[in-house]
């Protein structure tokens, strides 16, 4: 048994000065155990959680293979992640069950170093070609839910979260498919109106991707995806809080317009994340990275090279977020999306014993999986 005593630690939304006592899971509030010693200004986070995440440290997820989904792993653990979903793109569908594949083999090896890959975001191919962002229009297809047997077949069913276009044909029926295998729909690279959503809400999709990007936006006299995202209370919202993706006021306005536990923080990052500036590549389209900004050559953003505990330092520092706002958007939204929030999301006994350790200016100073170290700064 091990012990963070006389911690600063947060707990039901407050941080509180305690005594954390852990092996793999959460045991209590106790003194005995094995001490860890801490910093006099560190407090003790739940470990982040990111749903939409495409590469770090140079990897992707499309790369199809263990070691990349390793570096994507071991880089995440850097910015107190300790759990995310590998995020796929529109691609060529050989490319797409090869991740899976390696998604799936990595899951049955996992060595419990670096974040763990708790499944699979499949961003595509079943999106908009008019909203395709950063994406291969080439690979868009219609929504089919045999071809997403065979990709889920080939990740062991680890797919978790489906990012597709409500308005495309065949959309409700692949919605009503995902909805029953407890698959979490996601709105997104949408060109749908409001009345095409809130059919699909009325199937199930209860997310919506990278709120305000690649999607149909607010007009008065048709709401579109932006405008039904901030109406519909029961629709959950991924941020990329980079200040680039969204505005600062766009942020406040999302915070103001939804409720409580309605928010979810995510980086979007690609592989070029960690790797300083220069040129990087999304689905095999070249990305430029400058001034912390991933674009391709004709001036689309491509992802982000966001870190987690820098998205939750912007939310508190310049949107205004409270603390308690900003990390339960990174910690229990994401796990009660995923359905994982028995285990995750929050500091409580019983729950593993994931942890994101930051100073007062959000760096991160060690993070925690099941008990054990995985980054220390």
């Amino acid at each position: 048994m091990k012990v963070f005593k006389d911690a600063l630690v947060y707990l039901d939304g407050k941080i509180k000065r305690v005594d954390l006592q852990f092996g793999e899971r959460i045991a209590g509030f106790g003194s005995e155990g094995e001490r860890i010693a801490l910093s006099e200004n560190a407090v003790v986070f739940p470990g982040f959680i990111d749903e939409h995440v495409h590469g770090a440290g140079g990897a992707d997820a499309m790369d199809g293979s263990v070691g990349a989904l390793s570096v994507i792993a071991q880089t995440l653990a850097a910015e107190g992640t300790t759990g995310f979903l590998a995020t796929t793109m529109t691609d060529d569908g050989a490319k797409i069950a090869r991740a899976m594949n390696a998604v799936k083999e990595y899951r049955q090896t996992d060595p419990g170093e670096g974040a763990e890959v708790l499944g699979v975001h499949l961003e595509g191919p079943f999106i908009s070609p008019e909203y395709k962002g950063a994406q291969n229009e080439n690979y868009v297809c219609k929504p089919d839910s045999a071809v997403f047997g065979e990709w889920q077949k080939a990740s062991g069913n680890a797919i978790k979260l489906v990012t597709l276009a409500p308005e495309a044909d065949g959309a409700e029926e692949l919605i009503d498919d995902l909805v029953k295998k407890g698959i979490v729909v996601s709105i997104g690279h949408t060109s749908a109106t409001h009345e095409q959503i809130e059919r699909a809400i009325g199937a199930g999709a209860g997310n919506v991707t990278h709120t305000f990007n690649a999607m149909s936006p607010l007009h008065h006299r048709e709401i579109g995806a932006v405008g039904s995202a901030l109406l519909h209370d029961e629709l959950n919202c991924e941020l990329i809080a980079d200040g680039i993706h969204v505005s600062v006021p766009a942020m406040r306005l999302l915070f103001k317009s939804k409720p409580k536990g309605k928010i979810t923080l995510i980086t979007d990052a690609i592989r070029a994340k960690g790797l300083g500036e220069g040129e990087s590549e999304l689905g095999g389209q070249k990305v430029f990275v400058e001034k912390g900004q991933a674009r391709l050559a004709d001036g689309t953003l491509a992802g982000s090279v966001l870190q987690m505990n820098k998205a939750i330092k912007r939310l508190i520092k310049e949107v205004g977020v409270s603390v308690s706002d900003a990390i339960d958007a990174a910690t229990i939204t994401p796990a009660r999306t995923l359905g994982i929030d028995k285990d995750c999301g929050s500091i409580e006994i019983g729950k593993k014993a994931n942890f994101a350790i930051l100073d007062e200016d959000f760096n991160v100073l060690a993070t925690y999986r099941n008990g054990k170290v995985i980054f220390q700064n």
